[in-house]
């Protein structure tokens, strides 16, 4: 449980730091924004840059591993997606955000240092082949979603629409940066070698990444407060943490999943919606205050959850 606190503590303190600031006036709302969009359209995407061109792409890549994991993220989206839409008569979009923060789950930031610490070192080869695939297929998902629902009624072919999407997804940086690390991935492979200081600038950047992400987000919370939306971040809460997970354990069980593949599969469906379940809302305007309190909220629920899924687990 110590273990826990050690991980998830210092996420609520760039985040509580970060609503204290802008809280007290000693950061603008401009501000705040200018940090997000250096975060979504810089920081990340070269996080994940720099996470993709050093992955070892061919291991752990199991349909006994991939099939549990997604199969509860795709079912996740659908609960949230319904219950959204039809329980909570959220609008197209927001139903696609919020569906999205259901999807999401924190496989970096949380995932990777839970499983280690739980399991050692030599368990983490399922969790990055997850990673591997995690935000490009969500990703592309997500945004394709999005695209259907703003197009909902305007009568534009769907062929056009489609295009339309995968136009979007091309052009997002959090994509671009991952296909970018893919292509240095196959490069590095055939040969060729970047000079340290290039890594060393990469890094840099990669580093700022996640507390600039947290930090603005602390700040953005001050302005979407979960006012009148309490009921639909619990329904995220519950589905991130309990549904997903749950999916993710039966199913393992189903294909045979040895316990390492579990236990990657599993923890990293029980995480708590990521950051970047914030940044997707954030950069469509739609279900903003649902999705950064989905993202904190779940967060400090998730001490208990994690707890529970260990105690599950072989």
């Amino acid at each position: 449980m110590s273990a826990l606190f050690d991980i998830i503590l210092p996420v609520f303190l760039v985040v509580g730091f970060g609503y204290l600031v802008s809280w007290r006036g000693w950061l603008s709302d401009s501000a705040v924004d200018g940090l997000m969009r250096f975060a979504q359209n810089f920081a990340v995407p070269t996080l994940l840059f720099a996470s993709m061109a050093r992955l070892d792409l061919g291991s752990e890549f199991r349909a006994a591993l991939l099939i549990p994991f997604y199969t509860g993220a795709f079912a996740a989206f659908a609960a949230g997606w319904a219950g959204a839409r039809w329980l909570f008569r959220r609008s197209l979009t927001d139903s696609v955000a919020i569906g999205f923060a259901c999807l999401f789950s924190n496989s970096l930031l949380l995932g990777i240092p839970i499983t280690e610490r739980a399991f050692g070192t030599e368990a983490l080869a399922g969790n990055w082949a997850i990673i591997a695939i995690h935000s490009p297929l969500l990703y592309t998902f997500g945004i394709t979603a999005m695209e259907f629902a703003r197009a909902h009624g305007n009568g534009q072919a769907i062929g056009h629409v489609a295009l339309r999407a995968l136009t979007g997804v091309l052009r997002t940086p959090l994509v671009i940066g991952i296909l970018a690390g893919l292509a240095m991935n196959l490069l590095t492979h055939a040969g060729l070698v970047m000079p340290a200081a290039f890594w060393d600038a990469a890094d840099m950047i990669a580093r700022s990444a996640l507390p600039a992400a947290l930090f603005g987000l602390g700040g953005v919370l001050l302005r979407y407060r979960p006012e009148g939306d309490m009921a639909t971040i619990a329904m995220c809460c519950a589905i991130s943490l309990v549904l997903h997970p749950a999916i993710a354990f039966g199913l393992g069980h189903l294909f045979g999943l040895d316990a390492a593949g579990l236990r990657s599969a599993v923890i990293t469906a029980a995480m708590a919606p990521g950051v970047n379940a914030y940044l997707f809302a954030n950069i469509y305007g739609a279900a903003r205050r649902v999705a950064a309190s989905t993202v904190l909220i779940g967060t400090a629920a998730s001490v208990v959850s994690i707890w529970i899924w260990l105690a599950i687990l072989p």
